[in-house]
């Protein structure tokens, strides 16, 4: 079971996003994730296993190589140190995008994938997945694109 597959009843997803992009970087605490205590999560920095949580879900060749450096990541795992601020801001700006586009396809993993990894014209070409890893502004052009989809409008 990916943490897609809870996108499949709406009714057992977390209600914040914050919550939801938590349980797609693996950080399954006891206590509830807001968006202030995400928020310092990702400023002091992921643990490596915020990768292989994201990988589970989009393919790990989707995160390590485009999102994090297999070096980076090696040395964060091999010290038992966190993620940089950027490594793990990128992280994040992904995971919010899956989280939009996993609400969209109800946990449908491989109608997330298809959508994540094909060019879309409206980012005139380019690829969502490449787009939210691009920046937190390419990140947000993906999120404005689903929510257009979601509304109605063009896709």
């Amino acid at each position: 079971m990916t943490a897609l597959d809870l996108y499949a009843s709406p009714e057992t997803l977390p209600a914040s996003d914050a919550a939801r992009i938590g349980k797609l970087l693996g950080l399954n605490d006891n206590e509830a994730l807001d968006d202030v205590a995400l928020a310092e999560r990702v400023s002091q920095g992921l643990k490596p296993a915020a990768a292989a949580a994201l990988g589970q879900v989009i393919g790990m060749p989707r995160v390590v190589g485009q999102i994090i450096p297999e070096a980076t990541l090696r040395r964060a795992r091999t010290s038992r140190k966190p993620l940089s601020r950027e490594m793990s801001e990128r992280l994040y700006e992904v995971g919010r995008v899956v989280d939009a586009v996993g609400r969209a396809y109800r946990g449908d993993s491989a109608a997330v994938v298809r959508f994540l990894n094909r060019p879309h014209q409206l980012l005139n070409g380019r690829t969502p997945l490449a787009m939210a890893q691009s920046s937190s502004a390419g990140a947000e052009a993906v999120i404005n694109l689903v929510r257009r989809a979601d509304a109605g409008f063009a896709v």
